[in-house]
């Protein structure tokens, strides 16, 4: 028997991944606990240089370690991002860059996430760790 849940893609597709990453053109290929990935479009994500934009990057990140804290966090809580951080190490042109996402805490209140960003040819663009506090919706 495999200790991995399974893929809950159709989690994201019920819940919905926000305005946002829908209009960066965001698409979730996996999502389970253990490791999500989604990709994003650089054309319509450019700064003026044409290169991707740093924020965009983030954004990606942000939805991919969001979701999946939310997953883990269960039914009756929420995860809502605390700290984010981002280096950017290679700058995409053209194509796609994917995201993928794995936890590095899943506690009972705070989750951490690594998503490591990289373009078409596999090469890394961006290292991104985001934390999120985990909350009972009633709480908001």
């Amino acid at each position: 028997m495999s200790d991995e849940t399974p893929d809950r893609i159709d989690w994201v597709q019920t819940r919905g991944m926000g305005a946002l990453a829908e209009k960066m053109g965001i698409e979730f290929t996996e999502f389970r606990v253990e490791r999500s990935v989604a990709r994003m479009p650089v054309e319509g994500n450019t700064q003026p240089a044409m290169l991707l934009h740093g924020g965009a990057y983030v954004v990606l990140g942000e939805s991919l370690g969001s979701m999946a804290a939310n997953l883990f966090a269960g039914e009756g809580k929420l995860a809502v991002g605390i700290e984010i951080n981002a280096t950017h190490t290679r700058s995409a042109t053209s194509g796609w860059v994917t995201g993928v996402c794995t936890p590095i805490h899943l506690g009972r209140t705070l989750t951490t996430h690594e998503i490591a960003i990289s373009d078409d040819q596999g090469r890394r663009c961006s290292t991104i760790r985001i934390t999120n506090l985990i909350k009972d919706v009633s709480g908001r």
